[in-house]
């Protein structure tokens, strides 16, 4: 059996068969890591990314001996492939399912993680790597590459940490990990693209002020045109009434539309994943109240489906990457210098998180009169936490910063891929397997009894409905939504500016936004649309 099970995956990792016989295997993988996955929901311990990651291990292992040391992948990394097709989903499904009460009644919270605080890890990173390694005389990289450095390792992965917080019970720390998670990213993605169009060997003041603007124009260009493309799809489904007909049509354009914003984006020398993180957030306010029900249910499930089958891919290739036979000859030439790199990146990843998390963290606490609203040490601690992981962005951009002149033949390119593959293996299977029981001590989260049944505490059991009826959006929310003070005076606008700009935008969205382009409670019932009780 295990001879036939080598020769099997011997044939099909061989680069002379057929390409068919490669992307087989790689399903068998990915429908693996789901069964598997599942197996160990229960204890929650391992999340999919750690199966994935342990997947590829094994299978990679298992490529590398059957053919005698020279593969150990199934498939070689493709910047189109990931870029065009990989990545997009998951960023999409971040802004369609971002619930957006808390994340814009905690807004300026968010963004001083999600954007100041990614810069300022942005810059420990960078900075930090040119002159260690520079000191150390392992300084082997441009400028450039220093500063694309500190925008890839700035880029974070919270979604085991979500995994162990229930938002119910803490919903300002959710929306906050949540939230800077998404920011971060498109922060991270932006930083990236800036970079990379200036040429940095000679940083001068004007060359900074250029790349600050450059990063502005890029920031609010991509998400304007993120805006436009989603207010056009709500528009168009709500004029057009699709679903009288065919749902299929509807369904079609809620998916096809946020790519043509990402594809757009790239044409237009803009950041793709900002314009589809945005366009992801107008239409889940507006585009998906106004297709009908059934395909509400499809599109909600269909976008959370392919994102969360393109983590695994991510996952399951850097597994097997990380055996690259390759890399690791050329590595091997230095190994000390790649084992140091690795670690000096590590301690600088932990020490920028650290040194914007907390200070942040007091700062927001002094705006803050309410002991309810203010984070307290043990959540600062969940939150740098939360940021320590490195997942798909992190890996993506690494490959499109090392490999433009093939991590092959230059031995920096080869270090520098093999480093941050090693930090996101660290990172995920480390942290990721401490993060349940680290989280759960600093909070006090225990398991709970429903129905003679032990059910996690960070595992709510709510129905189909209610996410349906929330589109996305806190159920809970719109029931305490009165206990908001309403600003009625400048004094109050300047002390709660958060829960006023939220108060004047609902005006403003309810008087003029949704009698445009719908929303819910502004569209008519389409007759012959199925409802959620029939759904199974």
């Amino acid at each position: 059996m295990d001879s036939f099970l080598g020769n099997t995956v011997m044939k099909l990792a061989l680069k002379s068969d057929p390409e068919e016989h490669r992307v087989a295997l790689f399903v068998l993988l990915l429908c693996a890591c789901i069964v598997i996955g599942h197996l160990l929901e229960k204890s929650r311990w391992i999340n999919e990314s750690v199966t994935a990651i342990f997947i590829g291990l094994f299978t990679g292992t298992l490529i590398l001996l059957t053919t005698k040391g020279r593969n150990s992948r199934i498939l070689v990394f493709s910047e189109e492939l990931f870029f065009i097709y990989v990545l997009p989903p998951i960023i999409f499904n971040a802004g369609f399912q971002v619930k957006k009460k808390q994340f814009f009644r905690n807004f300026l919270m968010i963004m001083l993680f999600g954007a100041v605080g990614t810069a300022i890890s942005f810059f420990i990173i960078s900075l930090g790597s040119l002159h260690i390694f520079k000191k150390l005389d392992i300084g082997f990289l441009d400028v450039g590459d220093y500063f694309a450095l500190g925008a890839i390792l700035s880029a974070t992965d919270s979604v085991c940490t979500l995994q162990v917080l229930n938002q119910d019970e803490t919903p300002l720390l959710y929306s906050l990990v949540f939230g800077e998670g998404v920011v971060n990213d498109a922060t991270s993605v932006v930083l990236f693209k800036a970079i990379q169009r200036f040429d940095l060997s000679h940083i001068t003041s004007s060359n900074a002020i250029q790349l600050l603007g450059n990063f502005s124009y890029l920031f609010f260009m991509s998400t304007l045109l993120g805006v436009i493309v989603g207010l056009s799809s709500a528009y168009i489904i709500k004029k057009l009434y699709f679903g009288r007909h065919s749902t299929d049509r509807e369904v079609a354009l809620m998916i096809l539309m946020p790519y043509l914003s990402y594809m757009t984006a790239e044409l237009c020398n803009l950041s793709g994943i900002l314009t589809m993180f945005f366009c992801g957030i107008v239409m889940s306010h507006y585009t998906w109240h106004n297709v009908t029900e059934s395909s509400r249910v499809t599109t909600k499930h269909t976008f959370a489906t392919l994102s969360f089958v393109s983590e695994i891919f991510i996952f399951l290739y850097v597994g097997m990457d990380a055996l690259d036979i390759e890399k690791w000859k050329i590595v091997g030439r230095r190994p000390w210098t790649s084992a140091g790199v690795s670690l000096i990146l590590l301690g600088l990843v932990l020490a920028a998180r650290a040194a914007f998390v907390f200070p942040l963290s007091f700062i927001s606490n002094l705006t803050r009169k309410s002991q309810s609203d203010k984070i307290g040490f043990k959540q600062q601690v969940t939150i740098w936490w939360a940021g320590l992981m490195r997942g798909a962005v992190s890996v993506a951009l690494a490959y499109n910063q090392f490999t433009r002149s093939g991590y092959t033949q230059l031995q920096e390119n080869a270090i520098m891929i093999t480093s941050t593959i090693t930090i996101v293996l660290v990172t995920n299977v480390v942290f990721g397997l401490l993060t349940k029981p680290i989280v759960r001590y600093m909070l006090s989260l225990h398991d709970t009894p429903i129905d003679g049944t032990f059910v996690a505490a960070d595992s709510p059991v709510k129905s189909l409905t209610d996410v349906l009826l929330s589109g996305g959006e806190d159920v809970e929310a719109d029931v305490g939504e009165s206990n908001i003070p309403r600003p009625t005076s400048l004094r109050m606008l300047l002390t709660t500016p958060t829960h006023s700009v939220h108060y004047y935008w609902r005006m403003f969205d309810d008087r003029y936004m949704r009698p445009v382009f719908g929303g819910r409670g502004f569209v008519p019932f389409i007759p012959g649309s199925p409802t959620e009780k029939y759904i199974h």
